[in-house]
């Protein structure tokens, strides 16, 4: 891509770095904020996963973006029991603004990251991995809408991920099933090329990357996964069904306006 790529935000903060496994096969990013409650279990739970049925050396990179309660501080401490942890903290809200920060960023060779909550099983992780490793894909998704996914949500929720994915398919020509399920992985060196152009810094960056990968030819892996919803999930997904939309508008008109370097 020979065009000026779209002005990123400032590189995270680096709080506790971890030097026990310098260039790592894997970088999973935990994205967070105000989780006070559940960081800790949570990563505790995917550094044993990691441990015991990843045979690659790995970090876990947990993302603070502006937290206001003592989400950064616990996560901070866990490093002190918890090998190949590193914790970063961005001054700016985002979880699209913390992938890319930390993914462009990182010395591993595949970049992956999953929600706090741990909503899809982890058993996918090394099905996610392996034709990043073996080269045969550039990114990896999880899928909740495979027929061998196993799923539990709410029939709200079900409706609008299923309506969501349908406009994508009609109207962006989408051929990946599942733009929102937050379990993703790419390659770091296709990271580091396509990420600066993609503009969105919330929950819409996913879309947003797919649909520019699509665009340019990159293989994209889908994997199922199980997946049980988050009941006291904090996400409004009204409010981000709205703001995707708005992004879809914005990523088609910059698509069909040509002021994407798409041909390069």
């Amino acid at each position: 891509m020979t065009a000026e790529a779209l002005p990123r935000t400032a590189s995270p903060t680096t709080i506790v770095a971890d030097s026990s496994s310098q260039f790592p096969t894997l970088d999973i990013v935990v994205p967070v904020y105000n989780e006070e409650a559940d960081v800790a279990d949570s990563v505790r739970r995917l550094a044993e996963h990691l441990r015991t049925h990843v045979p690659y050396t790995a970090r876990i990179t947990v993302a603070d973006n502006a937290s206001t309660d003592a989400t950064l501080a616990i996560a901070a401490a866990l490093t002190e029991e918890i090998d190949g942890l590193r914790v970063v903290h961005l001054d700016e809200k985002g979880r699209g603004r913390a992938l890319n920060s930390v993914w462009r960023g990182s010395d591993a060779e595949i970049v992956a990251y999953c929600d706090v909550d741990l909503s899809t099983d982890l058993n996918a992780l090394m099905p996610l991995i392996a034709p990043l490793i073996s080269r045969h894909s550039d990114i990896a998704i999880g899928t909740r809408l495979a027929r061998t996914s196993r799923v539990v949500r709410g029939p709200k929720r079900e409706f609008i991920s299923r309506s969501y994915n349908l406009i994508l398919r009609t109207t962006m020509r989408a051929k990946f099933s599942d733009a929102q399920c937050g379990f993703k992985a790419m390659r770091t060196d296709i990271a580091r090329e396509l990420l600066p152009y993609v503009e969105d810094t919330g929950w819409f960056f996913d879309t947003e990357l797919l649909v520019l990968a699509e665009r340019i030819g990159l293989r994209i892996a889908e994997v199922p996964v199980d997946w049980v919803d988050d009941p006291d999930s904090t996400v409004d997904i009204v409010s981000t069904a709205v703001a995707d939309l708005k992004g879809c508008a914005r990523v088609g008109y910059a698509l069909a306006a040509g002021r994407l370097p798409i041909a390069d």
